[in-house]
């Protein structure tokens, strides 16, 4: 019998957002400049994010490129916090998280910010396990109370805009005083909703992502950096 092969590793080191000064100037702010973040422009194919190096060899038969390396990811998510810090000074602030991909970039943004807050999570699945979106089914739903309250809804990536739009509608009923989204990951181009986020991360050309909570398959959700994931693997 032949050895097991060595399991596989890749670098799990990703900085805290505590750890970069809160009075530094915007790093990364993709597509618009600094003061432009939260802002929503259309854009064009020369303002999204370009992939930027080749994953960790062991990867390289799944993952084809890095399109956001984990560094790039803690800088801009101290960014992010440091603007809702901003905004949301004084208010009733409530973090409501859709599930599951936004597990890790949930977790750093809150580390980010100071600010009181009440965190509450919905549940909603589309993709089953394959790439195409079908019937959204919600697996979770609002605990607390967002009457009269200021919400902050966090999701992974925006892209066809259907989840946000769903969530939305069971949202406004509760008469929060105001909802805000803030994501990740912008697919502009694929855009069949008209809603857009007030922060977001990076806007990203149409490629399937996968890594820093974003799955393929439930797969993946563990790489600290954002992957263009291998086509032979969902075309199959």
């Amino acid at each position: 019998m032949s050895a097991p092969a060595p399991a596989r590793r890749w670098p799990l080191t990703c900085p805290r957002p505590s750890a970069i000064r809160s009075n530094a100037r915007l790093p990364d702010l993709e597509p618009a400049a600094a003061k432009e973040l939260g802002q929503n422009a259309l854009l064009n194919s020369s303002q999204l994010l370009k992939p930027s190096a080749k994953p960790p060899q062991v990867l390289r038969n799944e993952i084809e490129s890095v399109l956001i390396s984990a560094p790039r990811l803690a800088r801009r998510i101290n960014a992010l916090a440091r603007r809702i810090e901003t905004d949301f000074a004084g208010r009733d602030l409530v973090v409501v998280a859709l599930l599951n991909g936004t597990v890790m970039f949930l977790a750093d943004l809150l580390r980010g910010l100071s600010l009181p807050l009440r965190l509450d999570f919905i549940g909603v699945s589309s993709y089953g396990a394959g790439i195409r979106p079908g019937d959204l089914i919600f697996t979770k739903e609002l605990r607390l109370d967002v009457r009269g309250r200021d919400v902050l809804l966090v999701d992974d990536i925006l892209d066809t805009g259907r989840t946000i739009s769903r969530v939305m509608a069971k949202l406004r009923p509760l008469e929060p005083r105001d909802i805000k989204i803030c994501v990740l990951l912008d697919k502009p181009s694929r855009r069949e909703e008209r809603i857009n986020a007030d922060y977001v991360g990076f806007a990203i050309p149409n490629h399937f992502v996968v890594g820093y909570g974003l799955d393929y398959a439930e797969r993946y959700r563990n790489l600290p950096f954002v992957g263009v994931l291998h086509p032979q693997l969902y075309k199959a």
